[in-house]
């Protein structure tokens, strides 16, 4: 089970549309869905990408995650959304559209992973600790960022999600 908010947490307030999410059944393995590669969403409606956010957003903290990628919740498209901190009460969440690893660093570091779609498995995972992401945001402003941490690490799994990988595909 995902590591439960620290004691006095708060769900992060989110803009406008975003904080209205509706809360998704999370998709379970071993649904085929959540081994297939997924579509990019360039082209999707701006009002259908921001409910998808929105409602990533939402089952991501209601299911106690860090991370949630669109095909765990049965849709097949490049959309992940992210939140290291938000546990520790530094709420930041990130909505990558997109996303791509265009880097990653050469020391791997082997931690006990969880997944919202493999629940009651953790797994051993070797991974970069650091990674050069690329990704869109819901403006369509292209951004730039190398992760570390616990950063690099949700972002690795999240776009492992997107490439159809799961934990229990590169255990260490």
């Amino acid at each position: 089970m995902p590591k439960a908010p620290s004691p006095g947490w708060v769900r992060p307030v989110l803009a406008d549309d975003l904080g209205r999410g509706a809360v998704r059944p999370v998709v379970i393995h071993p649904d085929p869905i959540l081994t297939q590669p997924c579509e990019p969403v360039g082209y999707l409606p701006d009002a259908e990408i921001r409910v998808l956010a929105a409602d990533l957003l939402a089952t991501m903290y209601a299911a106690g995650g860090r991370g949630l990628a669109a095909p765990q919740i049965g849709v097949a498209q490049r959309v992940f959304v992210m939140d290291a901190g938000w546990k520790d009460g530094r709420p930041a969440p990130v909505i990558l559209l997109d996303p791509e690893i265009i880097g990653r660093s050469d020391r791997l570091l082997d931690a006990v992973e969880e997944c919202l779609s493999i629940p009651g498995q953790p797994v051993t995972v070797r991974r970069a600790d650091e990674v050069e992401v690329v990704w869109y945001d819901l403006a369509g402003c292209r951004h730039q960022q190398v992760m570390t941490g616990a950063d690099a690490r949700i972002a690795q799994h999240e776009a492992d999600h997107l490439d159809g990988r799961l934990i229990v595909d590169a255990p260490a």
